[in-house]
């Protein structure tokens, strides 16, 4: 063994092994078993779920020369157990997935192995169609999850939109003298969608960064003090997605806190759009891509599976979708304005608050502040857990104003402020802005001095009949105001006199809809109140 982390290790050929047996011949286990114990559940007649569906355990034998129930096969002999069988089927119905499809998706072809699995020592596989995640879990894990399946059940029943994990199968492989347990979940991450930047955020800042090894991964994955530092305005979205996440992150601490579990994450991945139009993938080097013929394939077959549907309950099912974004992604942008399509879920949830975290957090207490070290009691992990996600990581986009509303403001005033720094006399507008409605620089619409041909117009609003339709009803169609021009004897003294024009305004609410600034009326003329 050349390296090992956990029960992960690497041989000397340098194949992946868990405890001990290739990863080449667990795959095959894990496909022949499912295969034998998916399709004779089929022979079996549906009916409801009874509690002690959650107890039963399955077991069949393969032996390298095959049996009358099994095929020969070239590894090793080995056992198979299934977890629950009847419960798993009706979870997997529920989410729309047929026995015909979940046998095509996990054992039509072989499985891929993740080569970035993470620091937890499990191995990780993908199907070939970008469905399932199959991971090792450990005997703890397996065992709690046998506990919880019938919470578990009443609260998929109940709510389909979440953002936890979707179990579809739970089986141990005795191979070797060892029990591998494994567990079948929705596929996170399309591989049709490269992830420019993953993070597992705890809402925890005790030694939550990234290690300089993990750094130097093609796809590292951050922690929540690297996304402190190099996303501190978070992510914007918009208010109604938000909202819709915000509900469904506090809903499922709720659920978590009831089961007493903690030091779960929220798996993060992030689709840099702007950066995808100027770049193209290498292949070779990134862990999720695919072939260029396998990037445009149709919408995911498990129902209520990607991120937009665990937040709005949406499910998009086997239907083609006709958007460019057919994997799901919450749209976001950052700070920069760049479009993004977020993929998020929690995971790691089967830790349960027992003793041995009971003393690891005692510990850690003494060394750092308690409450900033990720293993804490479920309560206020889950009220942590929730404060960091939306205040600090997603954040509601500012709704952006209207013209109208931009517009009102910046024009109040202006005529006073005008006068004032030309020299002119102050405009006398006491008394008239109850009728303007704090808008005194707003006159209605008038024709111009010149087009007067008579030395006095006197034509006001109050002519104008004013119905239900306000001043649109008024002949002529130019808005009448009352005007008064006094023009000397002597024409010499025409611009040193000043024009005195009275205006008659409405006290109608209608009139102030087509209100426009003095500067719009005369402005080569002086005018006087």
């Amino acid at each position: 063994m050349k390296k090992t982390i956990g029960h992960r290790g690497i041989d000397h050929t340098g194949e992946t092994t868990y405890k001990k047996t290739t990863s080449s011949a667990l795959k095959g286990a894990i496909q022949l078993g499912i295969t034998h114990t998916v399709g004779s559940l089929s022979q079996k007649a549906e009916r409801d779920v009874l509690m002690q569906d959650f107890l039963v355990v399955e077991s069949i034998f393969f032996p390298r020369g095959g049996s009358n129930l099994t095929p020969a096969h070239h590894y090793n002999d080995f056992r198979f157990k299934t977890y629950a069988p009847v419960a798993f089927r009706y979870f997997r119905e529920l989410f729309g997935i047929r026995p015909d499809d979940y046998l095509y998706s996990l054992c039509n072809e072989s499985l891929i192995e993740l080569s970035n699995p993470g620091a937890s020592g499990s191995v990780f596989y993908v199907s070939s169609d970008d469905e399932f995640i199959i991971k090792t879990v450990q005997h703890k894990e397996a065992e709690f999850l046998q506990k919880l399946l019938p919470g578990y059940f009443m609260n998929i029943n109940q709510n389909k939109r979440t953002l936890l994990p979707k179990f579809y199968g739970l089986y141990c492989v005795q191979i070797g003298g060892k029990n591998i347990r494994i567990l079948v979940m929705n596929n996170l991450f399309p591989r049709a969608r490269h992830m420019h930047l993953k993070y597992d955020l705890k809402g925890s800042t005790c030694k939550r960064q990234a290690s300089p090894k993990e750094r130097e991964k093609a796809l590292p994955t951050y922690k929540d003090l690297d996304f402190i530092q190099n996303m501190p305005d978070g992510l914007q979205l918009e208010p109604e997605n938000y909202n819709a996440l915000s509900k469904t992150i506090q809903r499922d601490c709720l659920l978590l806190q009831s089961f007493k579990i903690m030091d779960y994450s929220l798996l993060l991945g992030i689709h840099n759009m702007e950066h995808a139009g100027r770049e193209r993938v290498d292949e070779s080097v990134n862990d999720w891509a695919v072939n260029p013929e396998q990037r445009r394939g149709p919408g995911q077959k498990t129902l209520y599976c990607t991120a937009m549907e665990s937040i709005q309950g949406e499910a998009r099912g086997r239907v083609v979708l006709d958007s460019e974004d057919y994997t799901g992604g919450i749209p976001a942008h950052n700070v920069r304005g760049d479009q993004l399509l977020l993929y998020i879920g929690i995971i790691d949830i089967l830790q349960s608050y027992r003793l041995i975290k009971k003393l690891e957090h005692s510990w850690k207490a003494l060394i750092h502040d308690g409450d900033t070290v990720s293993v804490h009691r479920p309560g206020f992990y889950a009220e942590r857990f929730q404060k960091f996600m939306c205040n600090t990581v997603f954040r509601k986009a500012p709704s952006k104003p209207s013209p109208s509303k931009k517009r009102g403001p910046g024009a109040q005033g202006s005529l006073p402020r005008a006068a004032a720094a030309a020299g002119g006399p102050k405009p006398d507008v006491e008394g008239k802005q109850d009728r303007q409605s704090g808008r005194p620089d707003l006159l209605a619409r008038t024709p111009r001095l010149d087009e007067l041909k008579n030395d006095s117009a006197e034509t006001t609003l109050s002519n104008c009949p004013l119905g239900s339709a306000g001043l649109a009803s008024c002949s002529p169609p130019h808005r009448s105001v009352g005007v008064e021009v006094h023009k000397p004897a002597n024409p010499e003294e025409w611009h040193s006199a000043s024009d005195s024009v009275e205006v008659a305004v409405p006290e109608h609410p209608s009139a102030r809809e087509d209100a426009i600034s003095l500067k719009d009326i005369i402005p080569e003329t002086n005018i006087c109140f």
